[in-house]
């Protein structure tokens, strides 16, 4: 990919973290290690969950662990009316999974897609899972409509398509090559679970593990037809010290 101007950073995964591998947490130790502090403020946002208690829960109880300020944003309570204030004093912002059609019309009805764009203009981390992972590139492979897996414009921070849950989920690979061969969606990249595609600015700057197999894609239509390309992560390991192993 090429270049872009300096902005923050992304970091889109395909499964795993607190919420898949609540006591493997390699790959959120690896986001809040991009910040470079020693407690950095993260926010987590459950907005694709409907703010489903127990995953907020399970947020607190793993960040509690980890060097960090935890706190979680609500657009069905929100802390203030000012939205930009508030996102502005965090360094990281990580979206959760669930339904990302909902999520982006919640977002944008609030205008939190625009105070997150400008966050991340300022240089802030923008990282998440599954739902918070597509958001963030032109177009996803979803199941937002029950019963089927189909492309859904997102936010376009990032070029192209994205696709999680690639070995976890048995639908997702067959449904991502229909999509790229039927035209209905554009070339991108696929994640296993456990796997985090890191962007900085819009450039793929890296690829990371926290599970020893598990590998990123970069698939492509070539005529009729699809190309898919592995590209092996680096492998965090499940330990405490992984990311600190594995710096920039």
């Amino acid at each position: 990919m090429s270049d872009s101007p300096a902005r923050g950073q992304i970091v889109a995964m395909g499964g795993g973290g607190f919420s898949m591998e609540p006591e493997n947490l390699a790959l959120d130790r690896y986001v809040l290690g991009l910040v470079g502090r020693s407690a950095p403020r993260v926010c987590f946002v459950p907005t694709a969950s409907g703010d489903a208690k127990d995953y907020v829960d399970r947020f607190y109880a793993a960040f509690e662990r980890l060097p960090c300020v935890p706190a979680h944003l609500s657009l069905f309570a929100p802390p203030t009316d000012d939205l930009r204030s508030w996102v502005g004093e965090q360094d990281v912002v990580y979206v959760g999974g669930g339904n990302t059609r909902n999520l982006l019309i919640l977002w944008r009805e609030w205008g939190l897609d625009q105070v997150l764009r400008e966050a991340w203009e300022q240089g802030k981390v923008l990282a998440g899972i599954s739902a918070g992972s597509i958001c963030w590139f032109e177009e996803g492979v979803t199941d937002s409509w029950p019963g089927r897996l189909s492309p859904l414009p997102c936010l376009g921070f990032l070029p192209g398509s994205n696709c999680p849950h690639y070995d976890g989920e048995a639908e997702r690979r067959p449904a991502y090559h229909r999509l790229l061969a039927a035209g209905l969606i554009g070339d991108g990249y696929a994640a296993d679970d456990g796997v985090a595609l890191h962007f900085i600015g819009t450039r793929l700057e890296r690829i990371v593990s926290s599970r020893p197999q598990a590998k990123a894609y970069r698939v492509e239509r070539r005529g009729e037809r699809v190309i898919e390309t592995p590209l092996d992560p680096v492998y965090l390991g499940g330990d405490a010290d992984a990311a600190e192993r594995a710096p920039l």
